[in-house]
């Protein structure tokens, strides 16, 4: 049996003409800061279609990072991987075969590259401070996104804070070398200053508007030249 994944999709102003384009939020599931951020990329031309990746267990109630760290090693990544592989059909087959790209935050961010690296039909990907490294490996977690990436797929951009308590540099450091050796297509930047969740305006304490700004610039830019390129 197959089962129905839910989402929340933001339509494109120019509709069945817009390409698409999965978001897969933090760690804390599908919020309204994500329908706002999945409004957003809509309004730059993008049919957004947020994924709610809990529809099976619901949201995690999450009181620390050290949970939240807790909460993503249980989630079984060929099961993750299958729902975005579901989201980017629905949204090509929608699309009329258009381009589809991928973005994420946090645990989302480590999922797009991760599906950048092995799921069919992705045209670019954005990931958003997103994790690199597993400390262990199983049935569960097989292969973190660091292993998996000498097999990325589509042009990539990574937005990373050089503060980042969850994300070390040396990782991100890791990720460039790798790609640089595979020769893939890829920017990876990294912002002084800016620690994990540095895109996310309803923390204060976290948010830094000038990083925020580049790296959203740098987003769309990457989306409207891999998705759409008679723009």
């Amino acid at each position: 049996m197959t089962a129905a994944i839910p989402g929340h999709l933001a339509p494109a102003s120019k509709g069945s003409d817009a390409p698409g384009l999965v978001l897969i939020p933090d760690v804390h599931g599908l919020s309204d800061l994500y329908r706002e951020i999945g409004a957003r990329f809509a309004e730059r031309g993008f049919e957004t279609l947020v994924v709610d990746l809990y529809s099976r267990e619901g949201a995690p109630k999450l009181a620390s990072p050290a949970e939240a760290m807790k909460w993503i090693a249980t989630l079984p990544d060929p099961r993750i991987l299958g729902d975005l592989q579901a989201a980017v059909d629905h949204l090509a087959a929608a699309r009329q075969a258009r381009p589809v790209g991928i973005t994420g935050f946090c645990m989302g961010g480590q999922y797009a590259l991760m599906a950048a690296c092995t799921v069919p039909g992705l045209a670019a990907c954005v990931s958003w401070y997103g994790m690199l490294r597993y400390a262990e490996k199983d049935a569960v977690k097989p292969a973190s996104p660091l292993d998996l990436a000498p097999e990325l797929r589509c042009p990539y951009l990574g937005l990373f804070g050089e503060e980042d308590a969850i994300i070390p540099n040396a990782d991100v450091a890791e990720l460039r070398a790798i790609l640089e050796r595979e020769e893939k297509t890829h920017e990876i930047v990294t912002y002084r200053g800016a620690g994990h969740a540095f895109f996310n305006d309803t923390r204060k304490e976290v948010y830094k508007p000038d990083a925020s700004a580049d790296a959203w610039r740098r987003t769309v830019d990457l989306f409207r030249a891999a998705l759409s390129p008679s723009r």
